[in-house]
């Protein structure tokens, strides 16, 4: 069953937008909440799409447009999801061992791999972005990469917890019904926003996420809020290069 209220508890938890929320009732509801999830993507993306367009209007340069809308996106996050790809990128990387991988993602400190993994999706995130722009593209594709990208954080948390505690533990696991719903709001908002290349930018998401739980089992043996918080990432990157790409 679905509350309205979900939708202010997913800003809460994913945005830095003041958005009011009764704490213990959004821990209480945990996991069932993402099914709103994408919800947070449009809102964000129609921000950040609406940003870059008139920056790139004004300045008569794509270039810029395409940095601030992803600027704008890390601002309103608190770079919370770029923060889990780093992590994951070091923690991965930088150990063979499963237990020094999950201590080295839970340090505060950024390391080389980290760096390379956020600096190379930036760039390649403001490329396609610059794309889209000059060809007028930007608002609809971003919001659908924001809501695609954000349903496969809900189908990722079905994945074991890596840890014992942690953000992504004490939200729990999202029942079927709330990842499927997740998954369908994507979708229809993707086909809405993109007409039939919607389609590409869907299976695209799935190969994202898919590969994103295939290396977190492979490398800590299930997910954490940093998983979650790159394949976020990783989706967006990808769904953004192949619309550019049509």
């Amino acid at each position: 069953m679905i509350e309205l209220a979900d939708i202010a508890r997913a800003l809460g938890l994913l945005t830095r937008l003041p958005v009011r929320v009764d704490a213990e009732a959004a821990m209480a509801r945990g996991a069932r909440a993402a099914w709103a999830w994408p919800l947070v993507g449009l809102l964000l993306g129609g921000l950040a799409a609406g940003a870059g367009y008139g920056a790139a209007l004004f300045w008569s340069s794509p270039f810029i447009g395409a940095i601030i809308a992803a600027g704008l996106m890390t601002v309103l996050t608190g770079a919370m999801h770029e923060d889990g790809l780093a992590d994951c990128a070091d923690g991965f990387f930088g150990s063979h061992d499963r237990e020094r991988r999950l201590a080295i993602m839970k340090d505060s400190q950024i390391g080389t791999f980290g760096v390379m993994a956020l600096g190379l999706v930036m760039l390649l995130k403001i490329a396609a972005l610059s794309l889209l722009l000059a060809e007028d593209g930007l608002p609809l594709a971003l919001i659908a990469a924001a809501m695609l990208s954000r349903a496969g954080m809900v189908l990722l948390m079905r994945l074991p917890n890596a840890r014992a505690d942690g953000l992504s533990r004490a939200v729990g696991t999202p029942p079927g019904s709330t990842a499927g719903l997740a998954v369908a709001i994507a979708g229809l908002g993707a086909l809405l926003c993109l007409g039939w290349p919607a389609l590409g930018a869907f299976a695209v998401a799935v190969l994202a996420v898919s590969a994103c739980a295939a290396i977190a089992r492979s490398k800590i043996g299930g997910q954490t809020g940093d998983v979650l918080g790159a394949s976020q990432q990783i989706g967006e990157v990808a769904v953004l290069l192949t619309l550019a790409a049509l």
